[in-house]
């Protein structure tokens, strides 16, 4: 199956001038946890509800700041065109449950999550691919290193 036939093809979008209020908001009322970031027809970010309460909130910054100052600015995404069980292999790899889609020219078409590709059929995969990504990596660790 093609990830074009099991993506959401109706995408909300951050600008990287909005606040993070306004992201926060956005997310709440499309139940989503996260959000591509354009500056027009580019798409230059991604901002996870993470990204909010980490990079901003945990900081002390404001709900005024800036989504730019707590974007993640490495776009990790797939293309429309891909098979669904290549895009869950890389998604456990990386270690994400969502991915922006994109089109061959890079233009922003949808997004896709596990639950969509377990929806499109792919249950058996998705569960592997959920289970990888919450696997602990050195990327995400709940264990606070102290000094000796």
């Amino acid at each position: 199956m093609r990830v074009s036939e099991c993506m959401t093809p109706e995408v909300q979008v951050a600008t990287p001038d909005e606040t993070l209020q306004q992201a926060a908001k956005t997310m709440a009322d499309i139940d989503a946890g996260f959000l591509p970031v354009s500056d027009g027809a580019r798409l230059i970010g991604i901002i996870t509800d993470r990204d909010i309460a980490v990079r901003g909130v945990a900081k002390g910054l404001q709900p005024d700041t800036r989504v730019r100052d707590v974007m993640s600015d490495e776009v990790l995404y797939c293309f429309e065109d891909q098979q669904t069980d290549e895009v869950l292999d890389n998604m456990a790899d990386i270690q994400v449950r969502r991915l922006p889609v994109v089109d061959r020219d890079k233009r922003l078409v949808g997004v896709i999550s596990i639950s969509d590709l377990a929806e499109g059929g792919e249950e058996s995969q998705a569960g592997e691919t959920l289970r990888d990504i919450a696997r602990p990596s050195a990327l995400h660790s709940q264990t606070l290193e102290t000094a000796k």
